[in-house]
């Protein structure tokens, strides 16, 4: 039994206790990540018919966090859990073939060990050695605030389902944030694990501000970050009769807008320019939003949005109409659309519809709403994290992510220097320019800096063509851990050859000097820079 124990240790498979499983598992690649930060070089090289291969398919892993910019702090024994509640999304193919990957090298495994298994006195562990390998393919996660010393016991577990739209969603109801915390800002950790109990990574959120309840005071600029601004996310709950169990958030499912008790939806509020000029210039200047400003309501993930509305401040169910102080966080508001006289925007049961509201007839500035149409405004962070496994021989952690913030073009021509930066850089990073691997210096976990490849050894023809080559900016770890960015890099040629000049030189004699001259011309470009949407 002893030598059969042992046997299993060593092929990290557990026939006893999943449990037990999870802990060979966490060991098992705590020691393989281990092996490849103490050697790279012994890692397989990345070329450019691999990374060419990974542009065409684009096999992403992508983290998405949602979550809100505020939170109120609970008091005593009181717990004011999260609202709305963070949210992680997994998107991308690349989830699915990381799956299928480590099933197979679970198989293989299993495979090795089935003699012990057939031959042994327990004929009950080969069903239960079959199920892990399912159980070991799936994900799950961790949700805590980062002062949490272990994530296992001081965070939310995440459990993922599959949408119809093919993402993993899950979310935390129960996470606040007590007041013997004394930080102003925190933010979220998300620990994403394989149930077989292989780390994926740590993933972190934007800060977030602690508050003790929602300002009623007319915001001015020194606390500009508690007022919402046009161009922003945010998220609308209502909460009928102030419980918290009947909160229901807007949300867009299968183009349609929705009051779903699970899930919400951030959207892009901006203001509607042809109302812009009747108000002060607090709102105009700065850009903030303010009540009695026509406003716009987008899906920051599907695009839909709600016809143009009017913003107005609620005070004990009433809309006050004359009210044009700026929108501040958690503040109860309601939307008139714009094209009605009475008309607001109103939940029924899991519907959106429209509610006709009744004019005071004591206050001619108000009109009397239902609980429906009172809303509560937050703004949200929406953090998207993107990576790729696909050139990864082994199974590794993908902590920590490194980000791109900013981009600083230095020189050109034949010298020309891209500076990065951003967050979480180390020495073993290397820029691409789409296929090609720049020359790349690590300068500090903030910074790094690239040489800007020729752009004739990223493009065969490059001889011929007049227009702009735009190449994504990626990452690249040494063992083959891809992070794509938003960036791209554009190379611009001057247009001053002729093109028949170009067929007259390779007819020519002197087709060599030609070319070169043409390769100057082309290293000797101006460079752009910009993100992509």
């Amino acid at each position: 039994m002893q030598d059969q124990r042992k046997g299993d240790r060593e092929t990290g498979l557990a026939i006893v206790d999943s449990t037990e499983a999870s802990h060979l598992y966490t060991s098992d690649a705590c020691f393989t990540h281990l092996r490849e930060e103490q050697n790279f070089s012994m890692l397989q090289k990345v070329t450019r018919d691999s990374v060419r291969q990974y542009l065409q398919f684009r096999p992403d892993q992508s983290v998405i966090i949602l979550h809100a910019k505020v939170a109120q702090k609970s008091y005593g024994n009181e717990k004011r859990f999260f609202c709305p509640p963070p949210c992680v999304y997994l998107t991308g193919h690349g989830w699915k073939l990381r799956q299928e990957q480590l099933k197979g090298q679970w198989l293989v495994r299993a495979s090795s060990f089935l003699p012990l298994l057939i031959h042994s006195n327990f004929p009950i562990y080969i069903h239960s050695a079959s199920g892990l390998g399912e159980s070991s393919c799936q994900l799950f996660g961790y949700m805590g605030l980062d002062s949490s010393t272990d994530p296992r016991t001081d965070s939310f577990k995440l459990s993922f389902e599959e949408q119809t739209d093919k993402r993993m969603f899950a979310c935390t109801k129960t996470l606040y944030i007590s007041d013997t915390d004394k930080r102003k800002h925190f933010r979220l950790l998300l620990h994403l694990f394989h149930s077989g109990g292989q780390e994926i990574g740590m993933f972190n959120s934007r800060l977030i501000k602690v508050i003790s309840k929602p300002s009623q005071k007319r915001q001015s600029m020194k606390n500009a970050d508690l007022c919402i601004s046009s161009g922003s996310k945010v998220s609308l709950f209502n909460r009928l009769r102030s419980q918290t169990v009947s909160t229901r958030y807007l949300a867009v499912e299968d183009g349609a807008f929705v009051a779903s008790a699970r899930q919400w939806t951030a959207f892009t509020v901006t203001l509607v320019e042809e109302m812009q000029a009747i108000h002060s210039d607090y709102s105009m200047c700065d850009s903030y939003i303010c009540y009695g400003c026509v406003v716009r309501l987008v899906c920051t993930d599907s695009g839909v949005a709600l016809p143009p509305m009017v913003i107005r401040k609620v005070n004990k169910q009433h809309a006050c109409l004359d009210v044009d102080e700026p929108v501040s966080q958690l503040h109860k508001c309601a939307f008139q659309f714009r094209d009605s006289n009475h008309m607001y925007l109103c939940l029924s049961n899991e519907k959106i519809i429209q509610f006709e509201a009744s004019p005071c007839p004591k206050e001619s500035n108000k009109v009397l709403l239902n609980d429906g149409s009172c809303w509560t405004i937050i703004g949200t962070e929406v953090v998207e994290y993107t990576f790729s496994e696909s050139l990864a021989g082994h199974p590794t952690t993908i902590s920590p992510v490194p980000v791109i913030n900013g981009l600083e073009l230095n020189g050109g021509g034949h010298v020309a220097m891209l500076e990065l930066h951003g967050e979480n850089f180390s020495p073993h990073l290397k820029v691409w320019f789409g296929d090609m691997e720049a020359e790349t210096m690590f300068r500090s976990s903030r910074s790094l800096l690239s040489v800007v490849p020729d752009v004739s050894i990223l493009s065969g023809e490059w001889r011929w063509m007049r227009q702009p080559i735009t190449v994504p900016l990626s990452l690249i770890r040494f063992d083959g851990l891809i992070y794509r960015s938003s960036y791209s890099f554009t190379y611009t040629p001057e247009h001053s050859a002729p093109s028949q000049a170009i067929v007259t030189a390779e007819r020519s004699a002197d087709s060599d000097s030609l070319i070169d001259t043409i390769h100057q011309e082309f290293t000797r470009m101006n460079f752009h820079l910009f993100m992509q949407s």
